[in-house]
């Protein structure tokens, strides 16, 4: 780590701080940080990997922060040889090849750098710690103070009065400052001498091989009794012994070292030193960036505290300031009278708890547009308050801003209160905003668009009597009193972070789907959750007995076949007995050898005789049904009921997704799926389960968004759709369409509405990627609209910067312009489906919205409780089912005007699995 003081030198009589020019070796910390961090834990939706970005700037925070520089420059290598390869053609030969998950991070890296006007410098036929000493010369000759970031060793000879280098260690954080001792005691010899010392030693990395049977001490102690490599040569032959010997021998190695270790002090950059200042960057630009790579905003937090003061024309907040008052019993009513009677919005924070259909508000705090902020505790209230307060959380005629509200809905609808005037949630903002992020945290929300950090509360009781009750204060009361403040400072900047956010949403189109859709469906979620569907606990319990005794089966017949025992669920393991021990054919190459997921296990099933990889999927399959009845059995109720959590901001195409437990991931095609299902049963006081869902809703969106009038006739043929397009495809009559023809069009129907390429077809079919180019070829020749609108699509969002669906929303893929190759095709497969499987995912929640306000205005006693892809199931109450059943009909078919008509399928019965159509 940093071992002294960092902070600037002051000269002079005036104390101004000495300009302080910071150097970064680009592609030596860069490689750094790539080592640093594993890649697999730093990969975006797309496919790119960011462990060097991530790395690289968090190394160039602490440098800005530790160092504080005036002047920035980071110096790149290049592509072209340089003036070593010239005189040495094997110079740095035989290095490893650059892993392929390192090249694209460098232009990340630089755009970066560009965004935050940080200057990124190369130059043909120069490395980059040539340009280093080029600047760091100059800088010296200025009168600057020069610190030098970069794990090139090389750099040591640069050290010197006014010039150090920070050399890393075991972590990118451990920097060592390297000053003429430190080289000395490191290497042996002075900073001056490290070039002679370097020669003889030679350096592996560079393919500069040194004197055989010298080692850094001899070489040191040579130079240090002769005093440079000159005398040394000069005194050549006065070295006894083998490495004398050796020495001798060598002494053209040595001396074509000494030549290429030099680092040229005098490059033709095209920058100057006042070049190098910091200013000007782009916030903005910074962000959509960060979002783009999918980084947490703790990383960015600590970037934008050091460039705060840089960015002209912005304030510097440190976080958000409270007047807060605390009230006690009969004080509430009064204060909402006089600070928030009005139409102004207000933002709302809740303490508690929520989840599994139910919650208990602790507490609550009220930030008002005109200052004042209030932290009220339900249990203080009497009867007057809890009137007032329930009366102003209900009231729609005042405004309200919540931060992912339909948890505080949940605990709120426990205690009988409503809440209305819900303007803005601004996690689900946010999300319609930029839907590829990876969190939602209200913390990192306001670091992102206020650029301001949120307090976080303190925790050390007896650190909070010192800092709020002073000494000798009781630590209790303190930390009352700071868990008061977190929770207005949380209210506060929910109301601010709405108005940033309304803004943003006004930019991108989100306006009407955040208040129409999904503001609404908040509240339709909340009594899903709250109602949740009834379990039959006894036969979940039977069916968790029988998949163990399956699992337990399987891993029997796995030792039988392997003829000893071993851990089915251990890759290593796996890949020692199918790769090694039996000889199987090899998988995909991985870093810990060969592959042994689902898909490669049955590869090796079709490919084999061998009975191991088919135990083993039995084995996977059962484990994970198993592990599904286990979720459900530990998620049942008091009240004999499941009550799934449903997530807005999970999906980037607009799904829902459940969690604890996740009911989408219940598979519907397999029998023993359908025996889950069966544990979902219709609940006392009601007649049956319900269910509807779309059929084939991507497929028509596809002929609705394409207008292909030869699909849209397909879907109105009356034969089945998937035998009609196989007739068409294959010129066939429908009569003559075999199974697998059929097969190989669904796949294609489907896969097209999915973005699947020819080599995701030719392996969902088993085919060569040759004739699954082919077939859709033969496809596109009948459906020739579906192929221009798939083109189009993404040449749009190319244009754009986003997708988007019927209803508007819009998913950006900035990687469609990446010049990586990898992550452009992953973001042109993302262009094909977001708007099919946006469009669908809007489709039902309009779907929802309706259906809800049909049972509501018609007086029904029955109701929704589960969505799953697009499906909805519904309880009827005893005497509903045939006017339920056409009012779901209605909505679902209704809810968006296709030109191909939606088509609904129901199904009734007394479980989930009966109720399937």
């Amino acid at each position: 780590m940093v071992t002294s003081d960092t902070t600037p030198a002051r000269t002079g009589a005036d104390q101004q701080p000495q300009a302080r020019l910071l150097l970064v070796d680009g592609h030596s910390m860069a490689f750094r940080a790539f080592y640093a961090l594993p890649a697999d834990r730093f990969v975006t939706t797309t496919g790119q990997t960011t462990n060097a970005v991530y790395g690289f700037t968090s190394m160039l925070v602490k440098l800005m922060r530790d160092e504080r520089p005036t002047h920035i420059a980071v110096a790149w290598d290049r592509s072209e040889p340089t003036w070593r390869d010239e005189e040495y053609g094997a110079y740095k030969a035989g290095r490893a090849d650059t892993p392929h998950e390192f090249p694209s991070q460098v232009g990340l890296l630089q755009e970066l750098l560009g965004l935050l006007g940080v200057a990124s410098l190369s130059v043909a036929g120069f490395e980059a710690d040539d340009i280093v000493a080029t600047l760091a010369t100059r800088g010296r000759e200025r009168g600057m103070e020069v610190v030098i970031a970069s794990g090139d060793r090389d750099t040591f000879q640069l050290v010197g009065e006014g010039c150090v280098v920070l050399y890393p260690g075991k972590s990118l954080s451990d920097l060592t400052r390297m000053t003429p001792d430190e080289v000395e005691a490191k290497s042996g010899v002075r900073p001056e001498r490290y070039r002679d010392l370097a020669a003889l030693v030679g350096e592996k990395s560079d393919n500069l091989p040194g004197v055989p049977g010298v080692g850094p001490k001899t070489a040191a102690k040579w130079i240090t009794k002769y005093g440079s490599l000159g005398e040394l040569v000069a005194h050549v032959d006065e070295i006894t012994g083998k490495a004398g010997a050796s020495l001798r021998e060598h002494l053209g190695d040595v001396l074509r070292n000494h030549r290429l270790n030099e680092l040229t002090c005098d490059v033709e950059i095209g920058a100057g030193l006042d070049d190098l200042t910091v200013d000007g960057w782009d916030r903005a630009g910074v962000n959509t960036l960060m979002d783009n790579l999918e980084f947490n905003t703790e990383l960015r937090g600590r970037l934008f505290a050091v460039m705060g003061e840089e960015e002209p024309g912005t304030a510097s907040h440190d976080g958000f300031e409270v007047e807060l008052t605390v009230l006690g019993t009969g004080e509430v009513a009064g204060w909402l009278g006089a600070h928030a009677a009005g139409n102004a919005r207000a933002g709302l924070a809740f303490e508690g708890s929520w989840g599994q259909g139910g919650g208990e508000v602790s507490a609550l705090a009220i930030a008002t547009a005109s200052g004042a902020t209030a932290h009220i505790s339900p249990a203080l209230l009497d009867p007057g308050d809890e009137a007032a307060l329930a009366g102003w959380l209900a009231d729609d005629q005042h405004p309200k801003a919540v931060h992912d509200a339909k948890g505080p809905m949940l605990a709120l609808a426990a205690r009988g209160w409503r809440l209305g005037g819900l303007t803005s949630d601004t996690a689900l903002a946010a999300y319609l905003v930029q839907p590829g992020q990876r969190t939602f945290a209200l913390g990192d929300l306001c670091t992102r668009y206020l650029s301001r950090e949120l307090e976080q509360r303190a925790s050390d009781a007896a650190q909070l009597s010192l800092d709020i009750s002073g000494d000798g204060g009781d630590p209790a009361e303190a930390a009352d009193q700071a868990a008061q403040h977190d929770l207005a400072v949380r209210a506060r900047a929910t109301l601010d972070l709405a108005g940033a956010l309304d803004a943003r949403l006004e930019q991108r189109g989100g306006v009407r789907l955040l208040h129409e859709l999904e503001l609404p469906l908040s509240r339709v979620l909340v009594d899903m959750e709250r109602t949740g569907i009834a379990a039959d606990r006894a036969y979940l319990d039977e069916l968790e007995a029988g998949f163990a005794v399956a699992v337990r089966q399987a891993v029997t017949e796995a030792h039988r076949v392997v003829g000893r025992e071993f851990n089915l669920g251990s890759p290593k393991q796996l890949q020692q007995i199918l790769f090694t021990e039996l000889g199987l054919p090899t998988t995909k190459k991985i870093k810990t050898g060969y592959t042994t997921d689902a898909d490669a296990l049955a590869w090796l099933a079709a490919q084999t005789d061998n009975e191991l990889p088919v135990i083993l999927l039995r084995h996977r399959d059962q484990t994970r049904l198993r592990t599904t009845v286990e979720g459900l059995v530990k998620t049942i109720a008091a009240d004999g009921r499941i009550h799934t959590t449903y997530n807005q901001t999970v999906a980037a195409t607009g799904r829902l997704s459940s969690t604890e437990p996740n009911l989408q991931n219940i598979p519907v095609r397999t029998e023993e799926g359908r025996r889950i299902r069966r544990a979902l049963v219709v609940g006392e006081g009601y007649e049956s389960l319900l269910t509807a869902d779309y059929s084939q809703i991507e497929l028509r969106i596809m002929a609705h968004m394409s207008g292909d009038e030869a699909l849209i006739e397909s879907f109105g043929s009356g034969h089945d759709f998937h035998n009609e397009i196989a007739a068409r495809v294959f010129k066939l009559d429908p009569t003559e369409v075999d199974g697998e023809a059929r097969a190989r069009i669904k796949a294609m129907n489907y896969g097209l509405a999915y973005g699947l390429s020819a080599f995701g077809l030719s392996q969902q079919l088993g085919i060569t990627p040759d004739e699954a180019r082919g077939l859709m070829d033969d496809y596109f020749a009948q459906f020739g609209r579906v192929r221009d609108y798939l083109h189009e699509v993404v040449l749009q969002a190319r244009r754009d910067g986003y997708t988007e669906t019927m209803f508007g929303r819009r998913r950006y893929l900035p990687d469609l312009n990446s010049d990586n190759r990898q992550r452009r095709e992953m973001a042109e497969r993302m262009a094909l489906n977001a708007p099919i499987q946006g469009s669908a995912a809007d489709i039902i929640k309009v779907a929802m919205l309706g259906v809800d306000e049909a049972l509501r205005s018609g007086g029904h006693r029955s109701r929704m409780l589960l969505q799953v892809h697009d499906e909805l199931v519904l309880e009827v109450f005893p005497g509903e089912l045939e006017e339920v059943t056409a009012l779901v009909r209605e909505r679902m078919a209704g809810a968006y005007d296709l030109r191909v008509p939606l088509a609904v399928s129901v199904g009734v019965g007394a479980d989930w699995h009966e109720a399937a159509h």
